[in-house]
């Protein structure tokens, strides 16, 4: 249960930062939190990624200072309008990017990063399936795998979704409810099938997925939107071409202060030159986070989502 209460701050203790925030994103690992399909010790503040300012520094602090401008991804406890965080894994905004762009790109720009340049590098010429084309993560991708020169095909569960992802980059919005995304690959890619998958879906579509990669394609299960994958016996793998299957989480990626600089460098700079544009289609006040919550669960939401704080 989600509940709104006051909570006491205090200062921030070596390598700390005090943050005031003024806009949190909301993710679906949020939502795995605070069912406990990715349990957490009770009671706790989810939320892993929003903006803000910084307050006050605490001893040691030298990569930021009172007054920044600053976004992150990856510590919990984002559903906050203050809170204490270790400076290391805060990134300063560029002058051109505002709180709620911060707030909406950098779980699911650094995301979309990682799936596309180092878990599956997508070059020119590559056809790639994105699940949820039209969801938060799914329209960076979009946006990002075209300007990579790569045909994008996405699966949508309304025309209206298939239009907000033909207008950020993909070139195949399939429209699943309607359609079998499985025979529509085979059609598009004259049976070729893919290298890649990105399914941030889980059940309902893992194993369908399968069925859309080339011998020696790669199955990427980033996310469980429709609940976790179905146990199955590794042998299926083979009987499908050999395929590779990886769980990749962003945390794993940008551990080192080195990688997170360099995931937000890209990102920033992406976003920066026009090529990906991030659209925060949904804002719920921050004590409204319960509503939000059960708004995303409904698939009732594209694009970004803020809690404003």
């Amino acid at each position: 249960m989600l509940r709104w209460a006051p909570v006491e701050v205090g200062a921030p203790g070596p390598g700390q930062v005090r943050l005031r925030q003024h806009a949190v994103g909301l993710n679906f690992i949020d939502v795995y939190h605070r069912t406990g399909l990715y349990p957490q010790p009770l009671p706790f503040i989810p939320g892993v990624e929003a903006a803000g300012v910084v307050e006050a520094i605490g001893d040691g602090v030298t990569s930021v200072r009172p007054g920044d401008r600053v976004a992150y991804a990856g510590p919990i406890g984002a559903y906050a309008e203050v809170r204490l965080i270790e400076a290391d894994r805060l990134v300063i905004l560029p002058d051109g990017i505002g709180s709620d762009e911060a707030a909406a790109m950098m779980l699911q720009g650094m995301t979309a990063r990682m799936l596309l340049r180092s878990v599956y590098p997508v070059a020119a010429g590559d056809t790639i399936l994105v699940h949820a084309a039209a969801g938060g993560v799914g329209l960076i991708l979009c946006q990002w795998a075209k300007a990579l020169g790569a045909t994008v095909i996405g699966t949508v569960s309304s025309d209206a979704k298939a239009e907000l992802a033909r207008a950020h980059g993909c070139h195949h919005p399939i429209v699943y409810t309607r359609q079998d995304f499985v025979a529509e690959i085979g059609r598009i890619t004259d049976g070729a099938k893919l290298p890649v998958v990105y399914d941030s879906v889980g059940r309902d579509t893992f194993m369908q997925s399968l069925d859309c990669l080339r011998p020696r394609g790669l199955m990427v299960s980033f996310g469980n939107a429709s609940g976790p994958v179905d146990p199955f016996v590794p042998n299926l793998l083979a009987q499908k071409g050999s395929l590779f299957l990886t769980r990749p989480t962003l945390f794993s990626y940008i551990a080192s202060r080195a990688e997170l600089e360099a995931s937000a460098a890209e990102l920033f700079t992406v976003v920066g030159s026009g090529k990906v544009r991030i659209e925060v289609k949904q804002r719920f006040p921050l004590a409204d986070a319960a509503e939000a919550h059960r708004a995303l669960e409904a698939r009732a939401t594209v694009g970004s989502t803020i809690l404003a704080v």
